[in-house]
């Protein structure tokens, strides 16, 4: 089969400006619970687009864990690529596609770092060889060779032998605090039902957009 000839007909459910809650993380709360339920594989997983002072755009997938009405949360290396994009234009965009259920979510906003003790926290919940992975991997620089990774993990494995795993200064979390945020609900023909929200003086409003 072409590519091009490649196609698949939502018909799940619809989508409407009088279905939706007025909150729009409210309004996400309930579509989550229902990606959740419907036992989506990495149901967290989200597009993260970025882009620095060139202008130019990236995208990779992360994971969110954490949201409330303050925004969307995930953690990474401050020092990698998404790090050094954010730092410099602390705007960004997330996305989730639940396939499964016809549905995505766009959402724009600013970006802050998380309270370092949100940060600790999260850390120190993770598997232990998450916590040495964040020392052992300098993320996006340029390495030698796989064996970089595994002396480094060697090394800090070793290093923190007798006593806790400390979070290094260069891990953290981020929030993106929305200012719009977009359902997207797959219909026939290709005739979407799309409900924007966008934040105005201290108020959303809500409104359809062309599929």
């Amino acid at each position: 089969m072409a590519i091009a000839d490649i196609r698949k007909e939502y018909m799940l459910e619809s989508l409407s400006e009088t279905d939706v809650d007025a909150d729009p993380f409210l309004q996400f709360g309930r579509w989550w619970k229902e990606a959740e339920a419907a036992e989506i594989d990495e149901v967290n997983a989200m597009t993260l687009a970025t882009a620095g002072k060139d202008g130019i755009p990236k995208a990779r997938i992360v994971l969110l864990k954490d949201y409330s009405d303050q925004g969307f949360v995930f953690f990474t290396n401050y020092m990698s690529h998404k790090g050094q994009e954010m730092h410099e234009n602390a705007y960004a965009s997330l996305l989730f596609f639940w396939k499964e259920l016809e549905r995505q979510v766009r959402i724009t906003g600013k970006v802050e770092k998380v309270d370092p003790s949100e940060s600790d926290a999260y850390f120190h919940s993770r598997p232990e060889g998450s916590r040495i992975g964040a020392w052992s991997s300098p993320q996006s620089e340029i390495i030698a060779g796989r064996d970089v990774i595994e002396h480094n993990v060697a090394r800090y494995t070793s290093a923190f032998s007798t006593g806790s795993i400390p979070r290094p200064s260069h891990w953290g979390g981020y929030r993106v605090v929305p200012f719009s945020i977009e359902f997207w609900q797959g219909r026939p023909s290709r005739l979407h039902d799309r409900i924007l929200y966008t934040h105005k003086e201290d108020e959303w409003i809500i409104q359809r957009l062309a599929p």
